[in-house]
């Protein structure tokens, strides 16, 4: 079941609100308006952290290859239950 959520506008803000969801405006209704920019504000968000993670990997994408070590996974997963075993 979906929950609302109730906001209120007062004064200039809601003048504001009431212009861009005016039949002359892109949207229908004030939530319809107010849906778009939490949406536009969400997928802002999700391509700050994508841009973060980005630049995070941008050094070792730029790194030529012999920068590289060859891994083998079952080496790796060996040498984890050996860890966990000894530990």
């Amino acid at each position: 079941m979906a929950e609302g959520v109730n906001v209120r506008f007062t004064g200039i803000l809601r003048k504001f609100v009431e212009q861009r969801a005016s039949g002359e405006g892109l949207y229908n209704s004030a939530s319809e308006y107010i849906r778009d920019l939490v949406r536009r504000d969400y997928e802002c968000e999700e391509a700050g952290r994508w841009e973060a993670l980005y630049q995070e990997l941008r050094t070792a994408m730029a790194a030529p290859d012999s920068d590289f070590i060859p891994l083998d996974a079952e080496e790796i997963l060996a040498e984890a239950k050996r860890r966990k075993g000894a530990g």
